[in-house]
């Protein structure tokens, strides 16, 4: 394949698989999970994307594609993307897959391992941080409480960092987000 068509294939959304990218143990590590136990007999039928809200607005998100690159073992592609990221957890596709397969708790696994192996997309390490600093999953601007204030609005309820990093430790959360930032 040349360079232009290969080009080509990226542009439209199709990456080539290259065999040096596969790991053929990873979707044993995924059914040995709690929730992949049922990886492998998904057949692509669709019916979890077709029936996912998110993906209806989005041209990047199917939870089809997700569990086919970990079928295949596409561990660092689909650990590193943005889309897996994506999902509402509602349980729509989980629950209208014709072979059981627990298609949002594999997700979640997949989320799981990503944030073991260092792949946190920004904008959650931000929130993280935030609820460590604040107790809030985001920062309120000091001018929007003195608005409350002038509006006669009760104060907000004060965060409790120090009860949330303390579970941030007991999961080992604040060193992930730490060697992130090195």
């Amino acid at each position: 394949m040349s360079e232009q068509e290969k080009t080509e294939q990226e542009k439209i959304g199709k990456k080539i698989i290259q065999a040096s990218e596969l790991d053929p143990k990873f979707k044993y590590e995924i059914i040995q999970m709690h929730g992949g136990e049922k990886l492998l007999m998904c057949f692509q039928c669709g019916t979890c994307t077709s029936d996912c809200p998110v993906a209806r607005f989005s041209d990047s998100y199917r939870p089809r594609q997700i569990i086919r690159m970990t079928q295949l073992g596409l561990k660092e592609r689909v650990l590193k993307s943005n889309t897996l990221w994506l999902c509402a957890a509602c349980f729509t596709c989980t629950d209208r897959c014709p072979q059981g397969v627990k298609v949002a708790d594999v997700i979640r696994t997949l989320k799981n391992i990503a944030v073991e192996e260092g792949y946190i997309p920004p904008v959650f390490k931000e929130l993280a941080s935030s609820i460590l600093d604040t107790g809030y999953a985001y920062r309120i601007p000091e001018l929007r409480l003195k608005k409350r204030e002038q509006l006669g609005l009760p104060p907000l309820p004060r965060g409790n960092p120090e009860s949330l990093a303390k579970l941030f430790r007991e999961m080992e959360l604040k060193k992930l987000l730490e060697k992130e930032g090195e």
